[in-house]
């Protein structure tokens, strides 16, 4: 990072009041596209929050040997998905980047080690969100890749170096979903709210009161809690935001949930606000 790029950063990223925190389980992709109490409740948290100068996102959808961080200037809509109407590949989000705010995120989590990217863009764990939080696409967006090698404690450590960003007026955004077992949906009830299995009921009760509680330690080692959770969190890509979200979280401040649903048995769109 040369000194331009510093000059940048101070000018772009001036000190603000503390930015909130999210976590959205951000469901199917069609919610992209279609209206229903979990879009409108992405709406309703956006106007709780103060417009943010830029935007980090850490999808489930960018899992990758070592972390990496978006940096080119204008970053494409990734259709990471098949099988679904036209319509939806139809969406685009043409959201700016930020390189400044890349540099700055890489800076921030030293001696922690992360690249810079130049191909991948904004996935559908961070577009199909954020085009009903701010639906002009013209806050800056940058994504952070989730390390595949790398357990929980240190997704939760890492999260923790970039609080600083939450005063520069930095929205730091988890996209994923705590209960997300999609070979145990029941298609047919696909949208049959506040129905789960028995395994997803214990799950959902159990992490939300771990989350109201300050419990973190409980959902870092969700795989030694149980057979409920395994059924849960099946594989991580979808759990490992939230920690990010929680790894932000600094003393005494407030954590809400709202969208706090399960969905056809085996999902859960339960999102998190911390601030």
């Amino acid at each position: 990072m040369n000194l331009t790029d510093l000059s940048n950063i101070a000018s772009l990223y001036k000190n603000t009041e503390k930015m909130p925190v999210l976590f959205l389980g951000h469901g199917s992709p069609m919610n992209a596209i279609e209206e229903n109490q979990f879009v409108q409740g992405f709406r309703d948290i956006a106007k709780e929050i103060p417009t943010p100068k830029a935007i980090l996102c850490i999808s489930a959808h960018w899992f990758t040997q070592g972390t990496l961080v978006t940096s080119m200037q204008n970053p494409k809509t990734i259709h990471d998905f098949g099988g679904f109407p036209k319509a939806l590949f139809d969406v685009q989000y043409p959201a700016p980047g930020s390189p400044e705010l890349a540099h700055e995120t890489i800076e921030l989590i030293k001696p922690l080690l992360a690249e810079e990217d130049y191909n991948w863009g904004l996935d559908h764990g961070a577009w199909s969100v954020l085009k009903h939080l701010y639906t002009d696409a013209d806050i800056p967006v940058i994504q952070m890749s989730i390390d595949y090698t790398q357990p929980p404690q240190y997704h939760f450590d890492l999260a923790k170096k970039l609080v600083k960003l939450r005063e520069k007026g930095i929205l730091i955004i988890g996209s994923g979903n705590i209960v997300h077992n999609l070979r145990m949906i029941d298609w047919k009830n696909i949208n049959t709210v506040d129905f789960g299995w028995d395994w997803a009921v214990e799950a959902y009760e159990k992490t939300n009161s771990w989350i109201m509680d300050g419990n973190f330690q409980n959902l870092i080692n969700y795989q030694n809690q149980g057979t409920f959770l395994q059924y849960a969190v099946p594989t991580p890509d979808h759990f490992l935001p939230l920690i990010y979200t929680l790894g932000l979280k600094s003393n005494n401040e407030d954590i809400k949930l709202f969208n706090n649903h399960l969905i056809g048995g085996s999902l859960s769109m339960t999102s998190v606000k911390i601030g």
